[in-house]
């Protein structure tokens, strides 16, 4: 996979100029076609566009349909391209239909949110919900391309700035401590943004590299989601919607007090890993009887073995472990004390 962070205009045109593909589809939902679509529609060969809802509700097999429906009557054929232009949904279910179609089209994506750029569009997971599960049905495939520019940014509200935020330092507290240190000192305040994009994508990347089917080391990456995925997902068809890295800031801090009672991190980094999250991400109130509907929904996560409740968590901040069994009372406690702090 190739990752370019540059000016759109300069290297998509250059993209185009090589590439042989049959016919070119852009997948959009609203607010990407309002605004982000526009900045590239001059940059685009003749193409068709696929325009599906926004929002991780909108992220099954449903959607999936319409975008296959849509290439079939404009016939499009195994040498077609799919540009995923949008967020984290956008990328994983245009991949998702990508994969699917014809046994596999290219695809490259356009990051235009902190949470693509950073995460969901690096390191070839695709995915779709199923039945209430997040990502309950996908494929490993990388993009041919992403392009990355930080432009797109300034098409974001605060809130979806914030909620990519989360894997940024997430990406420090599991494999560089200065880094956590100093993106979490200046918060949404960043000075320089493609410098920051670039470091978080250096870091995954050179994980996934090492583990690309997520035998083992990749399985880092999932700190703060087996409990923060749960949330997100029991949380979806309320009032209370998170966006993603919201409830991953909530999973991070719940995950850590797990990381102190069971790998030894000390309670000052808890403390400090609690303070920052809470920081910046406004508090979910989160009401005890719902805590077993939560735990619940943790047996479908895709890293459990044997009906073990399988955590990434941390020795220190800027090193991580993975595949630690935790059990429900464990669970509930770091519920407690996400609750209580």
């Amino acid at each position: 996979m190739s990752i370019q962070i540059d000016d759109i205009s300069l290297s998509l045109p250059s993209f185009f100029n090589q590439s042989k593909h049959s016919q070119i589809a852009v997948l959009v939902d609203e607010n990407t076609r309002a605004h982000c679509y526009p900045k590239i529609k001059s940059l685009l060969p003749e193409h068709q566009l696929i325009e599906v809802a926004s929002g991780e509700i909108n992220k099954n097999l449903q959607t999936c349909e319409h975008i296959w429906k849509e290439l079939t009557r404009h016939q499009f054929d195994r040498k077609a391209l799919l540009v995923n232009l949008g967020g984290g949904v956008i990328g994983d279910m245009g991949g998702f239909c990508a994969v699917a179609y014809k046994r596999g089209i290219d695809f490259i994506n356009i990051p235009t949110t902190l949470l693509a750029a950073v995460d969901a569009n690096i390191g070839g997971k695709l995915g779709i919900d199923f039945h209430g599960f997040k990502n309950h049905l996908g494929f490993f495939q990388d993009p041919l391309r992403v392009f990355i520019d930080p432009i797109f940014l300034e098409t974001l509200p605060e809130r979806e700035l914030r909620s990519g935020f989360a894997e940024v330092v997430k990406h420090g507290l599991i494999a560089d401590a200065d880094y956590f240190e100093k993106v979490s000192s200046k918060g949404l305040k960043q000075e320089n943004w493609n410098a920051v994009i670039a470091h978080s994508i250096h870091i995954k990347d050179a994980v996934v590299k090492e583990d690309p089917k997520e035998r083992g080391l990749r399985k880092i990456l999932n700190f703060g989601h087996t409990i923060g995925h749960a949330i997100e997902s029991y949380y979806l068809h309320t009032e209370n919607r998170l966006l993603h890295g919201e409830a991953i800031a909530i999973g991070m801090i719940c995950e850590s007090y797990l990381s102190g009672k069971l790998l030894g991190l000390s309670d000052s980094a808890v403390k400090t890993i609690s303070q920052t999250l809470k920081g910046i991400y406004p508090e979910l109130r989160i009401e005890k009887r719902h805590f077993t509907s939560i735990i619940e929904l943790m047996y479908h996560d895709k890293k459990n073995i044997n009906n073990f409740l399988n955590h990434s968590l941390l020795y220190e901040i800027g090193r991580a472990g993975y595949d630690i069994a935790v059990d429900e009372k464990d669970v509930m406690d770091s519920l407690f004390y996400y609750s209580k702090t």
